[in-house]
């Protein structure tokens, strides 16, 4: 649908911006921005929604958030004195003020309606009741309060994830939704799923008010709704009612037969979950950054809360992602996620994150049968827990079995289609391809992968030794250099050290691609 204001037409569908039928010339990202702040125009867009719908919640300078607003402004003949279609709203963000007209058809490049083009087929539905949460509003009126509304929906998400007759959407696709309008028949199309949970959450001194929608997007139906208005102490016992009307919705009899109640361990502080909540927000956003952010935060949640599982199996989960990206020791990375994620178990076995991080530090201490173990016993406790999934067809791969992994890594971006992890789960179908002799798609995953995500060191890695095993030495040579941008201390003797790699001719094969590619 295209969007027409003053004698502009935005075509998201052809991404041209046209005026009075002529060309508007726009960088991709500019356009993207602009898009943004045309579809949220009903609200003032923050600089944490830029940074995630632009950037993928990539931390960039205020420089160069500044540099794209202005040449968006530039775009449509505004300026930073008029602010006649974009406003900035102090200490608040920008928000678009002009009157738009939404089209019903693309544009040609004379400017005139065409008709829209069939909507391309979404994802097929899976075999189980398929659902996704949606990021709950923030309805404080302050920005800075969105980890707790995007805290209620995770733990709505994990508790649904246990569900085994339940196919749920992870957390990072459905969260890329936040902020958007975008109507519901379309976000079950891209995600592929039938029923859509949303909500909002105010949260005003000691007290919480939230409301929760089941929707049905294959009849339009509302299938329930409800409103709470608690203290905001009985928060837990709020998000454990909201899953369990949400289940018995969609499959009373199921819910009959086994009478389920979400059982959760609450941590004993309120404060500590907070902290919690706020680590995730950096945590999803995959960067260097973001991870020393929440690696902090989760120290301190663990210093208020002992035994706070989640916590302690998250903040071992990050160490070990953090060392295999090569943005910390791991030397040092190594005993830090063991302690946490031993403390995790002891904590609560039942928490698939404590697993997830075992499996992790297994697979890394090359205890490669215990890795599989603890990845298959997360993902017992939590069947649609995509990072787990991912993960666990890493450390199948590590151990030989590429088919499996492969199989594993397209689990995880089937779960979470539209995640800021997903460059890592190509990343690991790339590795699998590799390690089957099939070099040229163990290339073409490991492109999306960057595409998708141009600093990832694993596919930087991949994309390298693929390149050099199949011969394509321009590629190689590329790939490597920019291996080196990422990874500066990446060499063959890091890679043999670091890399667990079970197999004797698995190992050798890959060091090989990096020979030929110019690694020493």
């Amino acid at each position: 649908m295209a969007h027409q204001f003053e004698d502009f037409v935005l075509d998201p569908e052809r991404r041209e911006l046209r005026r009075s039928g002529a060309l508007v010339s726009l960088e991709p990202q500019v356009f993207d921005l602009l898009l943004y702040l045309v579809r949220n125009r009903e609200r003032v867009v923050t600089r944490d929604n830029l940074l995630d719908a632009i950037w993928n919640g990539r931390v960039v300078s205020e420089s160069t958030l500044t540099s794209r607003i202005n040449a968006a402004r530039r775009a449509v003949d505004d300026t930073g004195e008029q602010q006649r279609l974009i406003r900035t709203i102090a200490r608040k963000g920008v928000r678009f003020v002009g009157e738009v007209t939404e089209l019903t058809g693309a544009t040609n490049p004379a400017g005139a309606i065409k008709p829209a083009a069939p909507t391309p087929a979404g994802l097929p539905l899976p075999d189980r009741p398929a659902i996704a949460v949606l990021p709950f509003t923030n309805m404080s009126g302050e920005a800075e309060q969105d980890y707790f509304s995007d805290g209620m929906s995770e733990d709505i998400i994990t508790a649904l994830s246990k569900l085994r007759w339940f196919f749920v959407i992870a957390r990072n696709s459905s969260f890329i939704y936040k902020g958007r309008t975008v109507h519901l028949r379309q976000i079950a199309e891209e995600l592929g799923v039938r029923y859509v949970v949303e909500g909002s959450v105010r949260k005003e001194g000691d007290r919480v008010r939230i409301t929760a929608q089941l929707n049905d997007t294959a009849t339009g139906s509302h299938l329930w709704a409800e409103r709470y208005d608690r203290k905001l102490a009985d928060v837990f016992a709020v998000q454990d009612e909201i899953t369990e009307h949400i289940v018995a919705a969609i499959e009373p009899q199921l819910y009959a037969a086994e009478n389920f109640r979400a059982q959760r361990k609450a941590p004993e502080s309120m404060d500590a979950w907070d902290l919690l909540m706020r680590a995730l927000s950096h945590y999803w956003r995959v960067t260097r950054q973001d991870h020393l952010v929440a690696q902090a935060l989760l120290e301190k949640a663990i210093a208020l809360d002992t035994n706070y599982g989640k916590a302690l199996g998250l903040l071992g989960t990050s160490y070990m992602f953090t060392a295999h990206m090569g943005w910390m020791d791991m030397t040092t990375a190594m005993p830090a996620a063991e302690r946490a994620a031993r403390a995790a178990i002891r904590a609560d076995n039942e928490d698939a994150w404590a697993h997830n991080a075992l499996g992790h530090v297994d697979l890394f201490a090359r205890r490669f049968d215990d890795s599989l173990a603890e990845f298959e016993t997360a993902l017992r406790l939590n069947p649609n827990f995509a990072l787990a999934q991912g993960y666990y067809g890493l450390a199948l791969s590590y151990c030989g079995r590429w088919q499996d992994a492969d199989e594993a890594a397209r689990r995880a971006i089937r779960l979470s289609p539209r995640d800021p992890y997903a460059p890592v789960y190509f990343g690991i179908a790339a590795y699998a391809r590799f390690l089957g002799g099939d070099d040229e798609e163990a290339i073409r995953l490991a492109q999306e992968a960057l595409r998708q995500r141009s600093d990832f060191v694993g596919a930087h890695r991949v994309l390298t030794a693929a390149a050099g095993m199949a011969g394509h030495g321009e590629i190689a040579r590329a790939a490597l250099k920019e291996l080196r941008r990422a990874q500066p201390n990446v060499s063959l003797a890091w890679i043999a050290e670091f890399m667990p790699i079970k197999l004797n001719p698995d190992c050798e094969r890959y060091l090989e691609g990096f020979r030929r590619a110019g690694l020493t």
